[in-house]
């Protein structure tokens, strides 16, 4: 026991003789994946209306009672066809009447004309007098008048009588009837029928702030183009337009410029501008709200990123940077148009080979080291408008990285 306690004294001063030190952990391993690099076209997105070619109201302009409708309500049309009947009777009778009329006057025509000759003959031999010889004349111009007023009142006879025929003036949709069989219609004024919408195709308004023009002119006269070139059709090309309704994922529906307003109106600083949209498949219909998508210019080298790697602080958006030293940096970028793919572009802030981390962004702190594995770029693809209240969508799985 003696020769113990001095080696335990022993061991105890050797052990007061160490010292304890911090151990730093190793830096975080986060994932991070270049920029990428495509042409990307800009668009200015904007609000509109579609709206019907041709609206026409379908109106008697003749009396009678209605005696047919030809037609089921809502159904499509086409020109000429013969949609409501007004009783016709009257108005036949009216035109055998003016024929009547004109082969009356046209016999009497023929005796004033031979009258004439007969008295002209006789005073070239002076066997009739110069006032017998006018007043020949005279009856003959009068029968001649009298003919011409009997083949207008024919004319106006056969309007009427067509007119108890509404026709269609151009393909389209007719709407529900308003005035039922046995109707009495025309009666002092004319009376409203039904109206026909032409509905292929199909015209879509929409209005640029006086900004946004200044962006399109310094887009067209890029291509040697003007606002008003374009829409007149002159020019190489077009100015595609795309809209979407509010149902609709993306731009389907493809048509393109056709009426520029030829001024800014002063009071909304506003320029009003039509686009045109095949609608053979009846797809779109007058009046609905639309997502309207109308590009800038030709497609550009652009950088993009994905959505979800994008962060926001008071200085505004930012994305994670890693250097050639593994070095966390905070780029804070100027965000463009978000593609249907799920891509941001980057206005500013980045650059071509750029690389930014994609994964491991909460572990991944400015101005500290990391150990990077390479991916690629997050894809998120919208699949459909997002519903209140709905979580945002998740990214797609980082694909297996090689470390650095």
């Amino acid at each position: 026991m003696r020769l113990l306690w001095p080696a335990l004294a022993a061991l105890a001063l050797a052990g007061c003789g160490e010292k304890n030190e911090y151990v730093a952990p190793p830096p975080p391993t986060v994932t991070i994946a270049p920029v990428v690099e495509q042409p990307v076209t800009r668009y200015l997105d904007l609000t509109g209306n579609t709206a019907s070619i041709n609206t026409v109201d379908l109106n008697a302009r003749v009396q009678g009672f209605l005696t047919a409708i030809n037609y089921k309500d809502g159904a499509l049309a086409k020109k000429g066809d013969v949609l409501f009947v007004i009783e016709q009777d009257q108005y036949k009778a009216d035109v055998d009447q003016a024929k009547a009329t004109l082969a009356a006057k046209q016999a009497s025509q023929v005796q004033a004309e031979a009258e004439f000759n007969r008295q002209n003959q006789l005073a070239k031999q002076d066997f009739a007098s110069q006032a017998t010889l006018d007043q020949a004349r005279a009856k003959r111009d009068g029968a001649i008048a009298d003919v011409q007023n009997a083949q207008a009142s024919l004319v106006l006879a056969q309007i009427n009588l067509g007119y108890t025929e509404v026709r269609a003036p151009f393909d389209g949709v007719v709407t529900a009837h308003l005035q039922d069989i046995g109707a009495l219609v025309g009666y002092g004024s004319p009376t409203k029928l039904a109206t026909i919408v032409e509905v292929n195709p199909l015209y879509v308004w929409f209005s640029l702030s006086e900004q946004q023009v200044l962006r399109i002119k310094e887009g067209l006269a890029k291509d040697g183009l003007s606002l008003m070139q374009v829409s007149r059709n002159i020019g190489a090309g077009q100015i595609p337009v795309e809209i979407g309704l509010q149902t609709e994922t993306g731009f389907p529906h493809k048509g393109h410029l056709d009426y520029v307003a030829p001024q800014v109106d002063p009071n909304l600083g506003t320029l009003t501008v039509r686009a045109i949209f095949d609608n053979a498949n009846n797809d779109l219909l007058p009046g609905l709200f639309a997502r309207v998508r109308l590009p800038l210019g030709k497609a550009l080298p652009s950088v993009l990123v994905s959505e979800t790697t994008i962060g926001v602080n008071q200085l505004g958006p930012y994305v994670l940077t890693v250097g050639a030293d593994n070095v966390v940096s905070q780029t804070t970028v100027t965000q463009g148009q978000l593609q249907t793919d799920g891509l941001r572009v980057i206005e500013s802030g980045l650059k071509a080979g750029d690389k930014i981390i994609v994964n491991g962004l909460q572990r991944a702190i400015p101005g500290s080291k990391v150990v990077t594995t390479v991916g690629t770029m997050p894809i998120v693809t919208p699949s459909e408008p997002p519903k209140a209240g709905a979580p945002a969508p998740k990214p797609a799985a980082t694909p297996a990285a090689t470390k650095n």
